[in-house]
């Protein structure tokens, strides 16, 4: 028995001191790769916002020059999104929405939503969607064209009587087999131009912006 003891107790100890161990790797190379998955993260963003916002137009850093702003009803979300901010010499020049999609056919759809200062969108890209695979997934840039049809529409071009699918008698093509998918990013595009049209000036110039009510 005294061995028997004797050996759970060894064990006990060898296990922890190889627990320890483990953690401090664990923590070591966390704090070593730390800086540099910081930096590819930046680096794909900043790739993702110049695809809508081109580098020339601005000399600041978009991912770096950001607000928060809270508004479920029109940016699909209750929690805060980022907006990302492009000014040449201290001018403002336009703004980047992460808003969000919240009805898509398989749930929420991320999305950035580029729009110049005049109100004219730049450039729509998909972040994160899980809409079904040859249906759907038509919404990515890699895939078709479709969300290149963004470019330069406004909430007067079309009207915004408009800013729906055709199938629901609007100006913009669905797919064929589904229309969900691309009825809920019009919705939000559509919704984040309405925001801005409203916010214009404080997405500019403030630090955070809340307006109507988060938890409807």
């Amino acid at each position: 028995m005294k061995n028997l003891s004797k050996n759970s107790i060894r064990s006990g100890i060898l296990l922890a001191f190889f627990a320890l161990i483990g953690t401090g790797l664990l923590s070591f190379t966390h704090e070593m790769t730390r800086d540099k998955i910081i930096a590819v993260e930046r680096e794909a963003l900043q790739k993702s916002l110049h695809k809508i916002i081109n580098p020339d137009m601005h000399d600041n850093e978009l991912y770096t020059d950001t607000i928060t702003v809270t508004d479920r009803a029109l940016l699909g979300s209750k929690e805060p999104v980022t907006v990302y901010r492009a000014r040449m010499q201290g001018k403002n020049v336009a703004v980047v929405f992460s808003s969000i999609a919240p009805d898509g056919y398989n749930g929420t759809i991320k999305l950035l939503v580029g729009i110049l200062k005049n109100g004219t969108l730049s450039g729509v890209r998909i972040v994160t969607h899980r809409e079904t695979p040859g249906l759907g997934d038509a919404i990515e840039a890699e895939r078709s064209d479709w969300i290149l049809g963004f470019n330069e529409k406004s909430l007067t071009k079309p009207d915004i009587s408009k800013w729906k699918v055709k199938k629901d008698g609007g100006a913009f093509d669905q797919f064929t087999g589904a229309t969900i998918t691309p009825r809920a990013i019009v919705k939000a595009v559509k919704n984040t131009l309405l925001y801005y049209q409203t916010h214009q000036q404080e997405v500019f110039t403030a630090t955070t912006v809340q307006t109507g009510n988060p938890h409807e």
